[in-house]
């Protein structure tokens, strides 16, 4: 495959990302500890549902910062710009809508029972590098993956700069190291970080979880990843990978993932085929080849994922925990609800879209021009007629 003169725009990319996004609600309205948010009086299904989905949160972050790498790198390629210019835009597409939907937790439920200490570092993206779950997790719980994307952003330019350097033949090579880095992470985490109280009700120490799942710096080698993938398709290095192949590689990822111990099903297991189903799909934009992840709706639901995946946890807990206090329902009633839920998530997520994310970027997104410098008064000349000749620049005869 022969490297573009100008990228091709992904848009499949961005109608993936919204199964993304729905796989992380699916898995915060399932859950049953340490708020009840599953909604199923029959605790059967109830609980084979928090098994079965307990992984597709920590599958969609991960897919989040892999693409997040991707992207951004092969956006990059098309070159014309700064460090400064791409923070300010980084910047001014993410806060503007954490900063709402922080405000509006902290209204809904959060402010009664979280102090300034573990608030303020929720609002200023702060908060993965606490290992004290109350901040990593406070107030809106999914912004933590914000505050850890900040710290990529911060690193963007050098990393960039970095993976532009390897030499073609080495790219693959640096590849592995990164997925060898995912999996060496939670090696440490598992035979290490074995001190300390366990969060929640989870089988493992605090340090544990927050070093294998929310240390910024260890989920740096997802998205380095996907720096290197970008630059391995525009070289034409990747194995073609058909897209029903890389899906059914994902899911047996997954389904492998619930089998194996608790710390290596955060990542290890799925970084492959999370980074295949990736390339596979951006190889099909690339070549041109139509998928439905390009349709309208289908993209329309890719641009609303971003406020939609702030919004959906304050949308849950507000209703599960503070209108219906946990009451649990019959199967049909359960369903119904979660269905309610899901709707009034993406139309929180495309009110923030519209009324927030999309303003904040026309209007602060570039810098403002400098105004002209004021002239001095200059006397009106008098107005030659078109026929008659211009004399010539000099002196007067």
């Amino acid at each position: 495959m022969t490297e573009p003169s100008r990228p091709a725009r992904l848009h499949s990319l961005t109608g993936l990302r919204f199964f993304a996004a729905v796989i992380v609600f699916l898995h915060h309205v399932t859950i049953s500890f340490p708020f009840p948010f599953a909604p199923f009086a029959d605790r059967g299904l109830a609980s084979g549902l928090g098994r079965g989905l307990e992984k597709a949160g920590w599958l969609g972050v991960s897919f989040f910062f892999v693409l997040s790498g991707f992207v951004l790198a092969w956006s990059a390629a098309r070159g014309g710009d700064t460090a400064a210019g791409f923070w300010r835009r980084r910047l001014v597409r993410v806060f503007p809508s954490h900063a709402v939907t922080w405000a509006l937790a902290m209204l809904l439920f959060a402010g009664a029972s979280t102090p300034l200490w573990s608030s303020l570092p929720n609002l200023l993206l702060l908060q993965p590098w606490s290992a004290d779950p109350r901040v990593h997790f406070g107030v809106n719980s999914p912004s933590w993956s914000l505050g850890a994307e900040v710290f990529f952003y911060l690193l963007f330019p050098l990393l960039i700069g970095l993976v532009r350097r390897i030499r073609p033949g080495a790219l693959r090579g640096w590849a592995l190291a990164m997925g060898g880095g995912v999996i060496a992470v939670q090696l440490v985490a598992q035979f290490v970080l074995t001190t300390g109280a366990a969060p929640y009700d989870a089988p493992v120490t605090g340090w544990q979880f927050w070093f294998g799942y929310a240390f910024p710096p260890a989920r740096l080698f997802e998205f380095t990843l996907g720096l290197l993938l970008a630059r391995l398709l525009r070289e034409g290095l990747l194995p073609r990978v058909g897209v029903p192949a890389a899906a059914l590689g994902l899911a047996a990822g997954y389904a492998l993932a619930t089998a194996v111990p608790w710390l290596n099903a955060l990542t290890a297991l799925m970084i492959v085929p999370v980074a295949a189903l990736i390339c596979a799909v951006a190889a099909r934009d690339v070549e041109g080849v139509p998928t439905v992840l390009r349709g309208r709706t289908l993209r329309r639901l890719g641009e609303v994922s971003f406020g939609f995946y702030l919004a959906h946890y304050v949308v849950i807990h507000w209703v599960r925990v503070e209108l219906m206090d946990g009451r649990l329902l019959g199967t049909a009633a359960g369903a119904a609800l979660i269905c309610g839920l899901f709707v009034a998530s993406l139309a929180a997520g495309a009110l923030l879209m519209v009324a927030v994310e999309r303003p904040a970027v026309r209007r602060w997104s570039r810098p403002r021009r400098a105004l002209p410098e004021a002239k001095p008064p200059q006397h009106p000349q008098p107005q030659e007629h078109p026929e008659s000749p211009r004399q010539p620049e000099g002196r007067l005869a």
